[in-house]
């Protein structure tokens, strides 16, 4: 039986900001050489993609709002119509 604990793993707290700085050079020169200079995401797209969600959210929520105000609208106007016992 060995005594040695467990290996110890490299994450990005131990490499150097060099080493990071060429692995990200790397990836973003290869992600331009494979999808085009044309579709590589930016922070401005990335920020209007997040903008669109949040207003599709927005008009997901108007809506169901919506639906619950006419609902309870309904269930208001069926109460007034029951006859009084």
């Amino acid at each position: 039986m060995s005594t040695a604990g467990p290996k110890p793993t490299i994450g990005l707290t131990t490499i150097s900001r060099t080493v990071a700085s060429l692995a990200v050079g790397v990836v973003h020169t290869l992600e331009r050489a494979v999808v085009g200079d044309g579709r590589v995401r930016t922070a401005r797209g990335n920020a209007w993609e997040a903008v669109c969600a949040d207003r599709a959210r927005a008009d997901q929520r108007a809506e169901l709002d919506r639906l619950v105000a006419e609902l309870a609208a309904a269930r208001a106007a069926a109460r007034d119509r029951q006859p009084v016992a």
